[in-house]
């Protein structure tokens, strides 16, 4: 056997011939032989090959129903694989169903599955690397004005992250049996989770239930006016994805969160210390401006370096280059994913991203921008969540409640989103309607509104693809910039009994 694969990698001289390209069908026969044989042997070797892995395209279709039948606790076996591939003009060519029934019988090294897995592996990853190899030298060899080499460098970068990523460097048509079971298993996972989310928590209850947690390769856009939240907010769910971080073993058998999540932070606005001090006032429960001006006590100072301490060990990554480019900002993205993991994306804020190259108008631009950033989350699996700003529209009307055709400069931000939310807190707004001194009337009953509004804020949910649309209360705490759920008066009667 391995002086086939020997003979095999010496014959490529011809790297455009696809028979010389690296395979090695006698271990593929092996391999699906023994999983026939054994269905135990599939939990070894289902973290390690795919069935794109698999250089005979037969054999790609024999491994997928397979493993999709062990995967639902039925067997799989010449006999049963028997009713769904007996129609596979694949199949026929190799004997038709007697086949599998001859794969079965020819399997004797079945404690070697592993191994065979492994070499199917590199042979696939070698091919794709030949193919890839051609591409670049294509592409290079080509002067177009409309291909410029940077743009050529990013597609390279990408096409290798997913090949070491996912093992393949481009994704086309999958069957539908793979697209229902990965629904399958997303809905298990979130069955099985505290809490029913399909998602990343929030650490924001009343936020998750509405929202089902933050899900795999969504853009979540965060708008509102100036001085709303927006960053407080954003921080803060970032903070809470970091400080539940706990790494593990995944249903797949891979290693990765199973709570929490590693979090990259792009603050295009505020310089990373900046975004520390905000979330260090979070954590410390001092105020945020106290922490600027070293004005605090002795016990408020402590409790900020405990919380220092305890944040050093947070998977909390920042970026503060300004004005980046969405394809400068992908690639930063990549190369965090590949050294130290990535489980959600935040960018503050939107507009302060650069297109990689000019348009002729903004609109142009936002809509590739955003293009990006759903491209970002669908090729690294992670829900991306994107500050915007909102026009100044909202100020004109009488209800300053903000609404999806406030979205500023493109319309192509609410079409690319799959989740749309605005921030709205009526305190800020009812502030500066403050009466005069000598109308007391209006005085008391402006003071009355602005005790039942102290200290509460709105997150409008504008539009989701995945759920309803709505609004979730939350309570804001302006002097430690921190979003909190906010207690209902039952849950308030409850805590005083304890």
């Amino acid at each position: 056997m391995m002086n086939e694969v020997r003979a095999i990698q010496d014959q490529q001289a011809d790297p455009t011939d696809a028979s010389t390209q690296p395979h090695n069908i006698e271990a593929e026969q092996q391999l699906l032989g023994a999983i026939l044989t054994n269905n135990d042997i599939y939990d070894r070797i289902a973290a390690i090959i795919s069935p794109h892995h698999f250089y005979d395209p037969v054999h790609a279709r024999i491994y997928e129903v397979a493993s999709t039948r062990i995967s639902r606790n039925a067997l799989a076996s010449p006999v049963t694989l028997k009713a769904f591939l007996e129609d596979d003009e694949g199949l026929k060519e190799l004997g038709g169903p007697a086949y599998l029934a001859r794969l079965a019988g020819s399997a004797i090294s079945s404690f070697a599955a592993r191994d065979y897995a492994n070499m199917i592996y590199d042979l696939a990853i070698r091919r794709e690397l030949m193919t890839l190899g051609r591409d670049i030298s294509d592409k290079a060899a080509r002067v177009d004005v409309a291909s410029e080499p940077k743009e050529q460098i990013v597609e390279a970068e990408q096409a290798l992250y997913m090949l070491g990523e996912q093992g393949k460097s481009e994704t086309g048509f999958q069957s539908f049996l793979k697209a229902v079971t990965d629904a399958v298993n997303v809905a298990n996972a979130a069955y099985q989770r505290d809490g029913g989310l399909a998602g990343l928590s929030t650490g924001l209850k009343d936020l998750d239930k509405k929202l089902g947690g933050l899900n795999r390769s969504d853009l979540l856009i965060l708008a509102a006016r100036p001085s709303m939240g927006k960053t407080a907010l954003a921080t803060n769910i970032a903070f809470n994805l970091a400080k539940a971080y706990k790494r593990g073993t995944l249903q797949d058998g891979t290693e990765g969160a199973v709570d929490g999540g590693v979090v990259g932070f792009f603050s295009l606005e505020m310089s990373a210390e900046q975004l520390a001090a905000r979330i260090l006032s979070e954590a410390a429960e001092v105020p945020s401006e106290n922490i600027r001006k070293g004005d605090m006590t002795e016990v408020e100072f402590r409790r900020f370096v405990d919380a220092a301490k305890t944040l050093e060990a947070c998977p909390l990554y920042i970026d503060d280059t300004p004005a980046l480019p969405i394809s400068q900002l992908a690639a930063r993205a990549r190369r965090l994913k590949r050294t130290h993991g990535l489980d959600a994306l935040f960018i503050d804020y939107l507009q302060l991203v650069r297109p990689a190259t000019a348009k002729d108008s903004r609109v142009n631009e936002v809509s590739e921008i955003t293009q990006g950033l759903k491209a970002i989350a669908k090729e690294l699996e992670i829900p991306v969540i994107a500050l915007s700003q909102l026009s100044r529209q909202v100020e004109n009307r009488e209800d300053k409640r903000p609404q999806l055709s406030d979205l500023r400069e493109s319309g192509s931000i609410e079409q690319d989103a799959d989740v749309v939310m605005f921030i709205f807190r009526e305190e800020y707004y009812k502030e500066r309607e403050k009466p005069g001194d000598h109308e007391l009337d209006k005085m008391a009953s402006w003071q009355a509104e602005m005790e039942a509004l102290h200290g509460k804020a709105e997150v409008v949910i504008g539009k989701q693809r995945h759920g309803p649309i709505g609004s979730v209360d939350l309570a804001f705490e302006g002097r430690f910039t921190r979003f909190t759920d906010l207690a209902r008066p039952w849950q308030q009667s409850d805590q005083d009994d304890y």
